[in-house]
């Protein structure tokens, strides 16, 4: 990694970095939530990405409040382009030893910031931390998790996040600034529309051990509205899938990843969701090629790989065809 440029983060200094779209209805509750912390060093920015409702002047609203508490408190804002975009010219501004990038529409609790704060303090050998998140309609009342939360005891979190066998929430992480900078010494993660949590995190967690503190320091209120709910067209659903890989292939660049297991694990990661996508769009060819490519690298079973494909090819004479396959493939490929 290359060093961090303007490395002189200040000491105990949490910048808080929130990219808001529209986001005029909860963007206050999340900057009350800032403002009721109770750790004092604290710099928020607030990334707007060309709201067209009244977001801004929300945010200009609360500048003489972060004055009064002590806050530092800038807003930027820009073209409307995606949270990613605007995550980057957030991170141009940030000057603390620490960092975090809540949702807009979600909150912080009273002691979420330090809590955190201490554990690294207490723990230099770490990087890193993250909490748990609750979640809420916006009736307050405690709803399922979007997410898995997975083995805490986990700390090497790449996979884990990449394979969605834990929470990518945003608001539950805290970084040390210098270590993510060496990461993004330009001070920009890469951009795309499919978020901000898989540039933020994935490198870091290649690189450095995540440990879990085991309280719900974070609160996420789920809504049917939100744009991650909402429902994409088959165009707009493919696009997004191509996206992530090709976002992935960037961060496997920034990282490094030369290590021919984890490579194909990534292929794998790659093939499983390509069989996902195009089963939902009852794209039978491209879904039983996807099947095949994850089964030549060990991802599964021949007889899973069989029953998958009957699933693919339903109302076809599948027994046929599978005769054929297992003459031609027989068990290559079968997971240990």
């Amino acid at each position: 990694m290359q060093a961090a440029q303007n490395c002189n983060f200040v000491k105990d200094r949490v910048s808080i970095v929130t990219p808001v779209y529209n986001g005029e209805q909860y963007l206050g509750r999340l900057l009350d939530s800032v403002l009721a912390q109770s750790w004092d060093q604290i710099e928020m920015i607030v990334a707007d990405d060309g709201s067209e409702d009244g977001t801004l002047k929300i945010a200009e609203s609360y500048r003489e409040k972060f004055q009064e508490r002590g806050f530092l408190y800038h807003i930027v804002s820009a073209a409307h382009r995606n949270a990613s975009a605007a995550v980057n010219n957030g991170l141009s501004l940030v000057t603390g030893e620490y960092l975090i990038w809540p949702d807009s529409d979600d909150m912080l609790e009273r002691d979420s910031v330090r809590k955190r704060v201490s554990f690294l303090q207490e723990n230099r050998q770490y990087q890193c931390v993250r909490s748990l998140g609750r979640y809420l309609n916006e009736a307050g009342e405690r709803v399922p998790a979007e997410e898995k939360t997975g083995d805490l005891q986990d700390r090497h979190l790449f996979f884990p996040i990449l394979e969605f066998s834990t929470f990518v929430c945003c608001g539950c992480y805290m970084l040390r600034s210098a270590p993510f900078f060496a990461i993004y010494p330009q001070r920009k993660i890469p951009e795309y529309d499919v978020g901000q949590n898989f540039q933020m995190l994935l490198p870091f967690t290649y690189f450095y051990p995540c440990p879990t503190i085991p309280e719900e320091l974070y609160t996420v209120y789920v809504r049917v509205e939100s744009h991650s709910h909402r429902l994409l067209t088959q165009q707009q659903d493919e696009k997004k899938y191509f996206d992530y890989e090709n976002l992935l292939d960037e961060i496997k660049d920034v990282c490094n990843i030369t290590d021919e297991k984890e490579l194909r694990r990534i292929s794998l990661w790659k093939q499983r969701r390509r069989y996902e996508l195009y089963s939902r769009y009852n794209r039978k060819r491209q879904a039983a090629g996807a099947l095949f490519s994850v089964y030549r690298g060990g991802g599964i079973r021949f007889r899973e790989l069989l029953r998958k494909l009957a699933g693919v090819f339903c109302g076809v004479r599948i027994r046929s065809c599978c005769r054929k396959l297992r003459r031609k493939f027989g068990r290559r490929g079968t997971a240990s």
